[in-house]
C-alpha cells in the first residue's frame, strides 16, 4: 500500500487508474462470489452477485469513457492509494466471516452495501483533498454515483422480509474425516 492517502491523487490519469482498478476488482470479486454460490447451490445469491458484477462493469465502462485520450499510468498493486490496503469495493476482509455458501439474501445485501459505502468514501476523500480541480470534480461525481448505488441497495434491503436474514440450515454439511 502506498504511504500517501487517497487525497494525494494529483492527476486525472492517476485518479482514473484508481477508479478503473476499483471497478475491475469489484466486478471480479462479485463474479468469484457468484461462482462460489453457484457451486454450492445458492442460486438466488449467485444471481445477486452477478447483478452486482454487472453494475461494476457498467461503472468501469463509464470510467473508460472518461479515460479516452488520457494517459493512464501503470500503478503497481502496492502503490495504489487505498486507505485500507485493498480496493475499497473488493476488500471485504472485515466481513469474511460472513462469506458462507449459506449466506442469506440480507447478508449478501449488507456485504454489497458495505462495499458501495467504502467506494463512496474513497471517492469522497479524493474529492475533498486532491490538489487538482478536475480530479475533485470527477471524484465528487463518482462519489455521488456510489451514493446512488448504496441508496438502491438500502431500498432493496428495506423491502426484504426480515425472515430472509435467518440462517439457512445446511442439509448436507461438509464431511470432516475423524
Amino acid at each position: 500500500m502506498s504511504d500517501h492517502p487517497p487525497e494525494h491523487i494529483a492527476s486525472v490519469g492517476e485518479f482514473l487508474a484508481h477508479a478503473l482498478e476499483l471497478e475491475y476488482e469489484s466486478a471480479e470479486r462479485y463474479r468469484e462470489l457468484a461462482d462460489n454460490m453457484s457451486v454450492h447451490n445458492n442460486p438466488e445469491i449467485a444471481e445477486l452477485f452477478e447483478y452486482l458484477a454487472r453494475m461494476s462493469d457498467l461503472h468501469a465502462q463509464e470510467v473508460e469513457e472518461h479515460a479516452r485520450g488520457i494517459q493512464i499510468p501503470q500503478i503497481a498493486p502496492w502503490d495504489y492509494k487505498w486507505a485500507a490496503g485493498g480496493s475499497p469495493e473488493a476488500n471485504a476482509a472485515e466481513q469474511d466471516e460472513e462469506l458462507s455458501y449459506l449466506m442469506t439474501p440480507i447478508q449478501a445485501m449488507h456485504l454489497a452495501l458495505h462495499n458501495e459505502l467504502r467506494g463512496r468514501d474513497f471517492y469522497a476523500r479524493v474529492a475533498a483533498g486532491s490538489p487538482d480541480p478536475e480530479v475533485r470534480r470527477l471524484a465528487a461525481e463518482m462519489a455521488e454515483e456510489e451514493t446512488e448505488h448504496a441508496d438502491l441497495l438500502e431500498q432493496r434491503l428495506a423491502k426484504m422480509d426480515p425472515r430472509r436474514a435467518e440462517p439457512v440450515e445446511d442439509l448436507d454439511p461438509p464431511n470432516m474425516p475423524e
